[in-house]
């Protein structure tokens, strides 16, 4: 079972705050029970829960349909995954605005699109490192917090925290913290043993995952940023275990909507109770994987149509490869169309021109040079596809 430990909290007595927040008192910080070599029994219900996922997961990961790019939905669905973590940590960022951010260059003017920006980049480092097929170590882990903290000012990115934290109550001390994670002398060793256990093999991949995030969120091992770390772990396992070796299940988008019984879920876990967390974390998994591989189909759909209406392009023309590509690439500047395409500057627009007369594309913007175009049915559909998915159940 996990342990708490008893601290004393010593404030400095000229720190803002309430007077409440300047007086010493001791607090109790949890620390969760190692996780390394752990064999967990399971009723048959959660075992039956947990292989329905893993059904959907490799349903999902066995290919889109072949109007489809694989490339081009597994890119979607890691954006809408990172959108949807960072909403978790009240971060809201729409589909198109961070389209728009991308295809700009992610400029300094918005600042909530860097944070998003931040969170795709930890995820794409996460598919890399599990890629790479060799365990997790602790530079890898630090790496993604890097990444995601690279343009927010965060002075200590990439390193464990050194300091007591907490969830809830004040931001002045922990006395009215809804939840205290381990004291920082602690963390380094929790870290070394969470590692040790993704590293393992012979446990089912949706188990490992489940129990990966939910003991790094019972650590919080950083300063900040400690959900969007520890979602990128469950896909870390999903993807070098080969259950979801292509594509990412936006399973935040589920955990976003059900916030309530996500917190619940994670509670249970840290004071002992891994049914409880196994059971919301296998039916949001079998949900996002479910509902992507519906997604898939309406882009299938919403292709053809395009097709149609831009008159059947050759398969080898420029008109052809940007609908190919604006899945993956829903806003499209002449110049980045061409480097995406391998095509001229002058073939990627003329091709952009005339998607926009058969209304695939819009004009995005109101620049007279190199202007940005969308695709708004392909933006509301993956909008339509987060409020779907998203509807709570709380």
């Amino acid at each position: 079972m996990p342990r708490y430990v008893q601290k004393s909290w010593n404030p400095d007595p000229n720190a803002y705050g309430p007077r409440g927040a300047r007086r010493s008192f001791t607090y109790r910080a949890l620390v969760p029970d190692l996780i390394a070599r752990a064999a967990p029994a399971l009723a048959t219900p959660i075992i039956a829960l947990l292989a329905e996922a893993e059904r959907a997961t490799l349903t999902l990961n066995q290919g889109p349909p072949t109007a489809v790019s694989l490339e081009s939905l597994a890119r979607r669905l890691l954006r809408a995954e990172s959108v949807a973590s960072s909403w978790i940590e009240g971060v809201k960022l729409s589909q198109r605005r961070l389209a728009r951010a991308e295809a700009e260059g992610g400029e300094a003017r918005d600042a909530t699109a860097r944070a998003v920006l931040g969170n795709v980049a930890a995820m794409e480092e996460v598919t890399k490192l599990a890629d790479q097929g060799a365990p997790l170590r602790l530079p890898g882990l630090l790496k993604l917090h890097r990444a995601l903290m690279k343009d927010t000012g965060e002075t200590n990115a990439g390193r464990l925290r050194d300091r007591q934290n907490w969830i809830g109550g004040n931001p002045y001390s922990p006395l009215d913290a809804s939840f205290v994670p381990p004291p920082p002398e602690e963390v380094a060793g929790l870290i070394d043993d969470l590692l040790a256990f993704v590293g393992r093999t012979d446990l089912p991949a949706s188990l490992q995952a489940a129990m990966a995030h939910a003991q790094f969120e019972a650590i919080h091992p950083f300063g900040d940023g400690n959900g969007r770390v520890g979602r990128t772990l469950i896909h870390y396992v999903l993807r070098r275990r080969g259950l979801a070796a292509r594509m990412v299940p936006p399973v935040s988008l589920v955990l976003a909507a059900r916030s309530n019984t996500y917190v619940r879920g994670l509670n249970a876990f840290a004071t002992g109770d891994l049914a409880t967390w196994l059971d919301v974390f296998a039916r949001a998994l079998s949900a996002a994987a479910l509902r992507a591989s519906e997604l898939a189909q309406h882009i299938a759909r919403l292709q053809e149509e395009w097709r149609v209406r831009a008159g059947r392009p050759r398969r080898d023309s420029s008109a052809e490869a940007i609908i190919a590509s604006l899945p993956a690439y829903p806003v499209l500047t002449a110049d980045s169309a061409a480097t995406l395409t391998g095509r001229s500057f002058q073939a990627a627009n003329e091709a952009l021109a005339a998607l926009e007369r058969a209304g695939v594309v819009k004009n995005a913007g109101t620049a007279r040079r190199n202007r940005a175009f969308e695709a708004p049915e392909l933006l509301q559909l993956v909008a339509a596809f987060e409020r779907d998915l998203a509807t709570s159940d709380d």
